[in-house]
């Protein structure tokens, strides 16, 4: 059985034309384009997104990056255990946290955890996609989030 989860490659990310190296990436690890859109997040997606960190000390600085230009959205499919398959790649949000055999594949997660976010628990995906592209058990729909 397949499953989706939702990376957002953060506007930085598109400013430096990391796009398709980024892509390509995840496609090596036999992960697929479900959807894909070049969108400016707006003040309602980004809290809907992020309702998590609100109240947090980096939430205004965080809200005012991935607004500052273009995000690229994707709904990556892969096997059942997909989000944790793009978490691995990415490597820690807190680089403390790496484990000793993460070492190895540091350049890759560098990249990955610099340009990209990700779901970080298994409840996150589908609720995360639904945020940003129409979802239903048979395919993935760019609607824009509407």
């Amino acid at each position: 059985m397949s499953n989706r989860t939702l990376v957002l490659l953060k506007p930085d990310a598109v400013e430096r034309n990391l796009v398709g190296e980024i892509l390509g990436r995840f496609e090596a690890k036999g992960l697929k384009i479900a959807a894909m859109e070049l969108r400016k997040l707006d003040a309602d997606t980004l809290a809907r997104h992020y309702e998590e960190h609100k109240g947090k000390g980096f939430y205004a600085e965080l809200v005012t990056f991935m607004s500052r230009g273009p995000v690229v959205a994707l709904a990556l499919e892969g096997p059942e255990d997909t989000w944790e398959i793009v978490r691995a790649m990415m490597g820690a949000t807190n680089p403390a946290l790496l484990r000793p055999e993460q070492s190895v594949a540091i350049s890759e997660q560098s990249l990955l955890r610099t340009w990209c976010t990700a779901a970080t628990r298994q409840r996150q995906p589908h609720a995360n996609l639904r945020s940003f592209f129409q979802v239903s058990r048979r395919r993935v729909r760019n609607d824009g989030g509407r």
